[in-house]
């Protein structure tokens, strides 16, 4: 359709998301299942915050990275799936152009601190494994503190360009999001006129973005599993490799999903697929998270039992 057979408008004061249209059951069905999902996240991820402030044990750098991770999660489910169990319920399902670029905005920040968090708990990995006895003359408080707030403020400060040069461009009639949330892509093909280098600078900064801290993580692991194999000791090799699993589970969860969906906006996945690929990361991938973290770690086991009590009841069970 051309430029000149639409209703062409540069004052677009809101969007409708589709969401996932069905009948008013399957809406209410979809709403008890993603409600369920989103209390689980909050849950699993509020748990691991809370053992890692209140367990002492837990006070080392790898354990205060994860409760900031588990932190960085419930922010990043909340920008996006409030706002979807309110569309299930909603005939409207409208959100105003500012919400629709404040939830891109926010939405993929954090998503982009989660990655350079994931950065940053391989490289400590590496120390830890790699370089045993340097690792605490290295991570000292000051750097895994700058660490921290690193992971937090770069996000917020790489997007800024993208969300600004898309909000930018001139949006026409009509005005109809199909997705659940405010994705760049489905919202750069609204767009009355393609802009070719907002496209090209959004595709390269996630290109580098996404490839540089996934290779990282890579040459990372590379290296630690290197060194544990040179381990003399089998309970060493197993304890390292454990550590290192449920890393590299989370990583896999993450990028995965991730790459195929923003490496290339332009390669036209189908809608369907798009919403199944952005659900994925962004409500399933932080449900499994707290899982894959605490079944593993006995430390992590011990203080989410503490937490909840439960290690009282077994004590006065036995």
């Amino acid at each position: 359709m051309n430029v000149s057979s639409r209703e062409t408008t540069h004052s677009v004061t809101h969007f409708i998301l589709l969401g996932f249209p069905s009948s008013p059951e399957m809406q209410l069905l979809y709403f008890g299942l993603f409600s369920a999902a989103y209390i689980l996240t909050l849950m699993g991820n509020t748990a691991l915050v809370c053992a890692v402030r209140w367990d002492q044990r837990l006070h080392t750098p790898i354990y205060i990275f994860l409760g900031n991770f588990s932190f960085l999660e419930i922010c990043y489910v909340t920008t996006t799936v409030p706002n979807m169990l309110a569309d299930f319920l909603s005939s409207s399902k409208s959100i105003s152009f500012v919400s629709c670029f404040a939830q891109f905005y926010f939405f993929f920040s954090f998503g982009c601190d989660e990655g350079f968090y994931l950065c940053i708990m391989a490289f400590d990995r590496y120390l830890a494994i790699c370089r045993p006895l340097h690792y605490p003359r290295i991570m000292t408080k000051e750097l895994y503190t700058g660490l921290v707030i690193f992971g937090w403020s770069c996000g917020f400060i790489l997007f800024i360009t993208p969300v600004v040069l898309i909000s930018q461009l001139p949006f026409c009639n009509p005005n109809i999001i199909d997705h659940f949330m405010c994705d760049p892509v489905p919202l750069m093909m609204l767009s009355c006129s393609e802009d070719n280098t907002t496209q090209l600078i959004y595709s390269t900064f996630n290109v580098i973005f996404m490839i540089g801290t996934f290779l990282f993580i890579l040459c990372s692991y590379a290296l630690v599993i290197l060194a544990v194999l040179r381990m003399p000791s089998a309970a060493s090799k197993r304890k390292a490799f454990s550590t290192c699993a449920s890393h590299l589970a989370v990583v896999i969860l993450f990028f995965g999903s991730v790459m195929v969906m923003y490496v290339s906006p332009g390669s036209g996945h189908p809608v369907k697929m798009q919403k199944f690929i952005t659900l994925f990361y962004s409500v399933i991938t932080p449900l499994c998270n707290p899982l894959i973290y605490s079944l593993r770690n006995k430390k992590m086991k011990a203080a989410l039992m503490k937490v909840l009590g439960l290690d009282n009841m077994l004590i006065k069970y036995k």
